[in-house]
């Protein structure tokens, strides 16, 4: 008898050793001395790392946007404003933040924006938002009907103990499929032949750098692998490690191969506006005397909810995303204000009211993404009153 079990276990380790072999293809992570110089194979002016100097055509797009817009274009009393809308992730909370985006235009005084960036769920926003009402009133169908097991798809034990992540990618990826379709590419290429910007961030987790896509070049190529590639982008952008899987790029550099692994923005970044970028361009060709009007949407609260954590993976995996998203926002919002005050720019802030008490009882749940739309929603619809400043700052005066 005791022959039989130990064949067993035998067997069973065996298994898992060929299991775990099989489960993992040899990488080739780009070298430490070319991180910043690889470029997507045939795109090679679509991104930049925030940590290195931005690149010549990178910098070049956001110059050429000054030339491309019209003179009229973000004129205020006579001289050129440029809104900028930076937005956070937040998973299911984000059903706020399309909340408030949707009720600004009912209340009509939502503008056009020079440059909108995002990742994560901040990342859907951003590309709806720079694209038009109809993918608005998509994302607001998306974040008011799906429940979890609309979007996690858990793998088998196997899989979870030798893989990359508890679930798949697969529903979730349908999901971008919808959403960024040819019509969708179209929409954002002509906002980028305009003058307008539209930047998402991703995670290199070889790097630990934060990664800025320009999603507007992208959609501009035109060419059948672009809509391939910008949905490979938000998916990375949203893809939280553990929970979802990483992407991979192929990527070139020092005339060799290599693939990079990406994951959520906001691994390693948080809110983000193209400060390397900005500091070129500003000095170089944009309108004396203009200025920014910088709106920061953070689709998180700024404060602590107490709530229970159910004793299993998946519930203590989505409340670490729930509280590192928080606590990285939170920090980055105070960071973004004291960038914005040292500019001189117009700082605007929105985030989900301490008042709104949250009810949540799964990572994606239907009845309380509902609850933060319409709360978002009506916030603005009524005339949003905007944060000059963060929390525990005294405001001052619009």
């Amino acid at each position: 008898m005791k022959k039989k079990v130990a064949l067993r276990l035998s067997i069973m380790i065996t298994g898992l050793s060929v299991l775990s072999g099989c489960a993992h293809v040899p990488r080739r992570a780009v070298p430490e001395n070319l991180v910043g110089h690889a470029v997507v194979a045939g795109m090679p002016d679509i991104r930049c790392y925030a940590e290195k100097p931005a690149s010549l055509l990178m910098r070049k797009s956001l110059a050429d946007s000054f030339e491309q817009e019209g003179k009229s274009d973000y004129l205020v009393d006579g001289t050129k404003t440029y809104p900028a809308l930076i937005i956070g992730g937040g998973v299911s909370n984000s059903a706020y933040g399309i909340g408030l985006l949707n009720g600004w235009v009912e209340a009509g005084t939502r503008p056009v924006f020079k440059i909108i960036t995002g990742y994560s769920s901040g990342s859907l926003l951003a590309i709806a938002t720079f694209s038009g009402k109809e993918y608005e009133d998509r994302l607001r169908h998306l974040f008011t009907s799906i429940s979890t097991k609309d979007v996690m798809k858990e793998k088998n034990i196997f899989s979870v103990i030798f893989g990359d992540s508890v679930n798949s990618s697969e529903l979730f990826g349908k999901m971008i499929d919808d959403i960024v379709d040819d019509a969708m590419m179209r929409d954002i290429a002509r906002e980028h032949s305009k003058g307008r910007r539209l930047y998402i961030g991703t995670s290199d987790l070889d790097a630990q750098g934060f990664v800025i896509w320009d999603m507007g070049a992208l959609a501009a190529k035109g060419e059948k692998d672009a809509v391939k590639m910008f949905r490979k982008i938000v998916l990375a952008s949203c893809s939280f490690p553990v929970m979802i899987p990483p992407v991979y790029f192929q990527v070139e550099a020092g005339g060799k191969r290599y693939d990079e692994m990406h994951a959520d923005g906001g691994v390693v970044g948080g809110l983000f506006y193209v400060n390397q970028l900005m500091e070129g361009a500003e000095r170089a060709v944009s309108p004396e005397g203009a200025r920014t009007r910088l709106y920061v949407l953070n689709c998180c609260y700024m404060s602590p909810h107490s709530r229970q954590v159910e004793d299993n993976l998946t519930a203590i995996t989505s409340r670490l995303i729930e509280t590192n998203g928080s606590s990285k926002m939170s920090g980055d919002t105070y960071r973004m204000y004291a960038f914005a005050k040292e500019k001189g720019w117009d700082y605007n802030l929105a985030y989900i009211p301490e008042d709104f008490v949250p009810a949540q009882k799964e990572m994606f749940d239907k009845l309380e993404m509902k609850r933060l739309f319409k709360r978002g929603y009506d916030d603005a619809a009524a005339g949003y009153k905007w944060h000059k400043a963060p929390p525990g700052l005294i405001e001052e005066a619009k």
